[in-house]
């Protein structure tokens, strides 16, 4: 696993490096991408294997037993995240953003609320607001440089007519772990207005040391009747071109509403991508991983302490993804402006701050999961664009 190799994705069809220029205004041939959450990483051995295995057998037909599929599932989830499952709760979607647009169709109707904690992943609202529901945005003050829950404010927004809550858990892009209080918060909100709670958890596994992520069902066992869980391996192990996500829902009830838009859709999962989470779930998986998150803190310390000595620009303290949330609102700068320092002068591809929603108009969003040179050459390149300040 050799995380600094620079790995030429140019021309690989790769949205994160093919579409920097058309969105960003950057060139892939000099500017770095920064942006969309995909990792410049190769997966593990064993995920690599599991492809290459399949393309030598040369047969690509339907896929069926998923036993040692679901019992991964249930092994990682055990051994990762103390969390019993039973297999039967288990759905398999195109990645969670098809998940996330399955629990709207099943849980709510044209017209209802959807309840965002804003900022957080676009995707989200583009999901809601296509399919004819409201987004209703709860916006997450900064304390102490850390998002933090208002529920007395949120309490105070809601209307009657909103039927679900979107959980970002871990936070994306903020990097905050809920404490299991914050969590046990969000189900005592989610009661108090009866909403059903779709967690999504795809980055649980990117957690830094000193903290630990608890999934929703631990944190609020009480709520079973109403939560839905979204987890994933595409974050975890750079496999997000499989589209393969795992939709969890132990109430029947909940159950047999999602299982009936996903068989009125005719979704079924492809087989590449039950391979490559089952080989990724796995003991050879776990080591790679913990490998990554050591590296991913070194890229952390490194971009965190250069940026944060720039004059007017303020990295939030990451406690899991690999996704830095800066704020530049110190500059003095309008958005444009400092957008523009942070695309043509220092040439990178970064998210902005408002696609995340109310509370995201002063920051940008950098991708920090590529070779360590790359985020050394950054933090310069930031140096410079914004050098006199300085």
């Amino acid at each position: 696993m050799n995380f600094d190799e620079e790995i030429n994705r140019v021309g690989t069809h790769s949205v994160k490096w093919d579409a920097m220029e058309a969105l960003y205004g950057v060139s892939p041939q000099d500017g770095l991408s920064m942006w969309v959450a995909d990792m410049d990483f190769r997966p593990p051995a064993c995920v690599q294997k599991a492809v290459e295995d399949m393309a030598a057998h040369g047969i690509y037909g339907y896929f069926g037993d998923d036993s040692a599929y679901l019992a991964a599932i249930q092994w990682w989830m055990k051994n990762r995240h103390g969390w019993d499952l039973d297999k039967g709760a288990i759905f398999t979607t195109h990645g969670l953003v098809n998940g996330t647009g399955l629990c709207v169709q099943a849980f709510s109707e044209p017209g209802d609320g959807v309840v965002l904690m804003t900022p957080v992943y676009h995707a989200f609202a583009k999901v809601i607001l296509a399919a004819g529901r409201k987004v209703v945005e709860c916006q997450l003050p900064v304390e102490n440089g850390r998002h933090v829950m208002d529920f007395a404010a949120w309490d105070s927004q809601m209307t009657g007519n909103e039927r679900m809550l979107i959980l970002c858990s871990p936070h994306n892009p903020g990097g905050q772990v809920w404490t299991a209080e914050e969590l046990r918060g969000v189900a005592d909100f989610a009661k108090r207005h009866d909403l059903i709670v779709v967690s999504d958890e795809i980055h649980h596994d990117l957690v830094f040391a000193g903290h630990k992520h608890t999934v929703m069902p631990l944190a609020a066992p009480d709520i079973a009747d109403r939560l839905v869980v979204m987890t994933a391996t595409t974050k975890t192990f750079n496999i997000a071109g499989s589209h393969t996500g795992n939709v969890i829902i132990h109430d029947a009830g909940l159950r047999a509403k999602f299982a009936a838009v996903m068989g009125g859709l005719g979704i079924s999962p492809n087989s590449f991508g039950l391979m490559m989470a089952t080989a990724a779930y796995s003991p050879e998986g776990a080591e790679w991983l913990d490998a990554l998150i050591v590296y991913l803190a070194e890229n952390k310390r490194i971009f965190d302490e250069g940026v944060n000595a720039i004059p007017g620009l303020s990295s939030m303290n990451m406690e899991a993804t690999y996704l830095a949330w800066v704020d530049l609102s110190g500059t003095g700068m309008t958005r444009e402006e400092f957008t523009a320092r942070v695309q043509k002068d220092a040439r990178i591809a970064a998210n902005h701050g408002p696609s995340f929603g109310k509370g995201g108009e002063s920051w940008m969003r950098f991708n920090l999961a590529t070779p360590r040179a790359r985020v050394v050459e950054a933090v310069a390149r930031l140096k410079a664009a914004f050098g006199d300040l300085q």
